[in-house]
């Protein structure tokens, strides 16, 4: 194989490279992925992948960053763009209905699932992801302080309790995503969930 001076192979596609790793990573997960399926997957030998991603670590933490601007990207953005915190977290539970069954991809969230079994040499891996759930449970319970103060909810509301309702609600639907759910049954999950948020009394 003709190669550059750093490894890679010429004509070598870097993002159509890290999208078959993301897919592949979002599959099996960090542990059930390997060098040679990433290689064979990406179309390039061990030297071009080290050359152009660093490590398998490195890699991987490219790959969730990628993730989190692309396929995970609806969360923030319904949060974000609706006006209404109510609206913008029904928005987002609407959304990973459709993005977590999505025939296009594996199912479910890659930063939700990609570490389910890890060992003692792969903690690190754990421990990052769990820090990413963690901080999304802070930014919604940000979002609904927020709301409680502009009295989008009702005095008594608990934004950190809510938080983690959202973000159990949000793991169970990937899971459930993997299992087989269908976007409808998703749908109707997310319905029911919202029917947990608190009403303002009169």
């Amino acid at each position: 194989m003709t190669t550059t001076k750093r490894g890679r192979p010429r004509g070598f596609d870097r993002d159509a490279a890290l999208a078959q790793a993301t897919r592949l990573f979002w599959k099996h997960g960090y542990e059930g992925t390997s060098i040679a399926d990433l290689t064979r997957a990406m179309g390039v030998s061990p030297p071009s992948l080290y050359a152009a991603f660093g490590d398998k670590r490195t890699l991987f933490t490219e790959v969730v960053d990628r993730y989190g601007g692309t396929f995970g990207a609806f969360m923030g953005r319904a949060l974000e763009t609706e006006d209404d915190t109510r609206t913008g977290f029904a928005r987002m539970l609407r959304e990973a209905a459709t993005s977590y069954t999505d025939p296009h991809h594996p199912a479910g969230c890659l930063v939700i699932s990609a570490a389910t079994n890890y060992s003692a040499q792969t903690a690190d891996v754990e421990r990052d992801l769990r820090e990413r759930r963690v901080a999304n449970v802070r930014d919604f319970e940000e979002r609904l302080a927020d709301a409680g103060r502009a009295g989008s909810l009702p005095a008594g509301a608990e934004p950190r309790a809510l938080a983690v309702y959202f973000a159990a609600v949000v793991q169970g639907m990937s899971q459930q995503a993997r299992d087989g759910a269908s976007a409808a049954e998703l749908e109707r999950v997310a319905e029911f969930a919202m029917a947990a948020w608190p009403a303002r009394t009169a």
